[in-house]
């Protein structure tokens, strides 16, 4: 291992300049406090370029060092060394000239290793050449490029060449590209994939699941697929099939193991061909109450507090993919009875909700979030939900509607809570209405949890726990919670998300404050210190302390540089273990034998 040279290894480091001795020595200590390597804290900590150290130690060792993100994998290269050896000893194989194999280690010194590679390899007269990169990169690439070469085994010509409706006939149900398309989706919702992207290229067709908020590439499919998948996918979404000039929206409905699944499909049209996304919705996301989205007690009291005044205007804020649409639903689940009278106006409606009167806006015939919300103004409702507050008469009609004795929820693309009065202000909504009318705002996002199969407790060094502003012991340290990576995570060290927030109550001194035309920092400070409100940050760091996320996972959805004045590392924005930074390690393939292709992408993540 290489952090038993440690002090050779930092002696060559200090003397190129590269880092400090305190800094060695201090990631020295809090790698013997947390069983992180070394290595790792100099780059997560101190700011250390990965390629700049990687290449100074390789200068030691005398090999070359290699950036995996630089690297195009070649199947047959691959096949030399079988998985269980690359996890074992962490090397990945690079290419192969002649009767020598380059292969990249995270030890390059480990001689037991090499010999290993070299006897796997069934070849007396091979040569290895090891170089090195970093273990968490070799990783990654083992994780991602093996199971889309397992995917790939056995391909032959079963489908062979096809044209666009070739397998898309009434009559044939089971042909082999509509299977295709059903496994591709099946696996998606095994994996609880929030979207599939299937993407044209130049050369083959790229398919991408969005799991917990991150994209990651599955076994690509061969380009003279491409046609017929997309024609597929618009035979069930009802769209024309003749039309790829133009974008298309649609959806249909299906079946996943007896269980009804909802899907939105969007085609654009590409260099490449029509690029299609389907959102898959999940009917189980509706019945989430509001205690299991991530409140914490103090903010859950807050908003149940606000949802339970019989008028005004309730504001969710934050950017796409932020959990804003769910947390509206919950309330809806929450403020929802026999009583009361509800009615949204969505575009598109996600989920049905018993009792509900959902209004799809639709512009083709001019039916817009502002007609809508006229026309159900005079469907004498109680509650109203507004997808999203887009434009000025939109904005204009909730606050009127606030003021004339209806609930209203809605949403606004903005980064913070007191940010959402500004937009309205800059909209044209006068600051006297803002402040009649808005009862509170909460802004969110969604932090990917630590997996529970492969969590683990750390202590962070003095130099985390400065950046961060950690409370600590009488003995100086703090434990922390992290996932090591495991099958279940697909070794991403994360399972799951869970929302953070920031909910702002509007009362008289901040009504006095909007009205004066306070800017939304000054009203934002003036509620930190004289009200109590929690930023996101902050909900996030207490939600680290938890062991529920991380401080990467806090700092990258937050992109935050200070909690309660207190500086924040750059280097611990970065995000460690998101692959979807990886270039892809793609294996080509001219066509795709279906049974051993479901076969192989039904183990690809998260599935035993």
């Amino acid at each position: 291992m290489l952090e038993d040279n440690a002090y050779e290894i930092g002696e060559a480091l200090i003397g190129k300049g590269i880092i400090m001795k305190e800094e060695f020595d201090e990631a020295i200590n809090s790698s013997e406090e947390s069983g992180v390597s070394f290595l790792d804290l100099l780059i997560d900590n101190f700011n250390v370029d990965k390629n700049e150290l990687y290449n100074a130690i390789g200068e030691l060792y005398s090999v070359p060092a290699i950036d995996l993100n630089d690297y195009v994998s070649d199947p047959k290269v691959t096949e030399l060394v079988n998985e269980e050896l690359a996890k074992k000893f962490i090397v990945f194989p690079v290419f192969s000239i002649g009767n020598t194999l380059t292969v990249t280690m995270a030890d390059p010194t480990d001689i037991v290793a090499l010999d290993q590679i070299r006897v796997n390899a069934d070849d007396d007269d091979i040569e290895i050449e090891p170089c090195i990169s970093s273990k968490k990169d070799i990783l990654e690439a083992i994780n991602k490029h093996y199971r889309a070469t397992d995917a790939m085994q056995g391909i032959v010509d079963s489908i062979g060449e096809s044209t666009p409706g070739e397998f898309l006939s009434d009559g044939e149900a089971e042909s082999p590209v509509t299977k295709l398309v059903n496994v591709i989706i099946k696996q998606a919702v095994t994996d609880n994939a929030s979207d599939i992207h299937i993407e044209p290229e130049e050369t083959f067709l790229r398919v991408r699941f969005r799991i917990d908020g991150i994209l990651y590439e599955i076994p690509e499919l061969p380009k003279h697929l491409q046609a017929s998948i997309i024609s597929r996918l618009k035979v069930i979404s009802n769209l024309d099939i003749a039309e790829t000039r133009v974008p298309q929206d649609g959806h249909f409905k299906m079946n996943v193991d007896g269980k009804p699944m909802d899907a939105r499909i969007s085609t654009v049209p590409t260099v490449f061909g029509e690029n299609v996304v389907i959102r898959l919705l999940n009917p189980a996301n509706i019945t989430l109450q509001l205690e299991d989205l991530g409140f914490n007690e103090e903010s859950l009291m807050k908003f149940e507090t606000m949802i339970s005044n019989p008028y005004g205007v309730i504001l969710t804020t934050g950017p796409t993919g932020s959990g804003k649409t769910t947390t509206l639903y919950a309330t809806l689940n929450r403020v929802n009875s026999i009583e009361k009278n509800v009615i949204t106006i969505e575009d598109p409606v996600e989920y049905n909700i018993g009792l509900v009167r959902q209004i799809p806006v639709n512009l083709k015939t001019g039916l817009t979030f502002a007609r809508g919300l006229r026309a159900t103004l005079r469907q004498d409702p109680d509650i109203v939900m507004v997808g999203e507050i887009r434009d000025t008469e939109t904005a204009e009609i909730c606050v009127q509607a606030a003021l004339t004795g209806h609930l209203v929820f809605s949403t606004l693309h903005t980064n913070d809570s007191t940010g959402a009065l500004a937009r309205l202000i800059n909209m044209g909504v006068e600051p006297f209405l803002i402040s009649s009318s808005i009862v509170g705002i909460i802004a969110q996002r969604l932090v990917r949890k630590i997996c529970d199969f492969c969590k683990e407790s750390y202590v962070p060094s003095p130099a985390v726990i400065k950046k961060w502003g950690l409370e600590t012991d009488s003995n100086g340290k703090v434990t922390l919670y992290k996932g090591t990576g495991c099958p279940e995570c697909r070794e991403t060290g994360y399972k799951g998300r869970r929302g953070i927030y920031e909910v702002l109550t509007i009362d008289d001194d901040i009504r006095h404050m909007v009205i004066e035309g306070k800017s939304s920092h000054e009203i934002k400070s003036f509620a930190i210190k004289e009200k109590g409100l929690k930023v996101l940050a902050v909900d996030g760091i207490e939600k680290v302390k938890l062991g529920i996320t991380t401080l990467e996972e806090v700092s990258r959805v937050t992109e935050t540089k200070t909690i309660e004045k207190r500086e924040i590392s750059g280097s611990q924005a970065k995000e460690s273990t998101d692959r979807s930074r990886i270039q892809p390690l793609r294996a080509t393939s001219k066509s795709v034998n279906l049974d051993e292709y479901q076969k192989k992408l039904t183990t690809w993540i998260g599935t035993k």
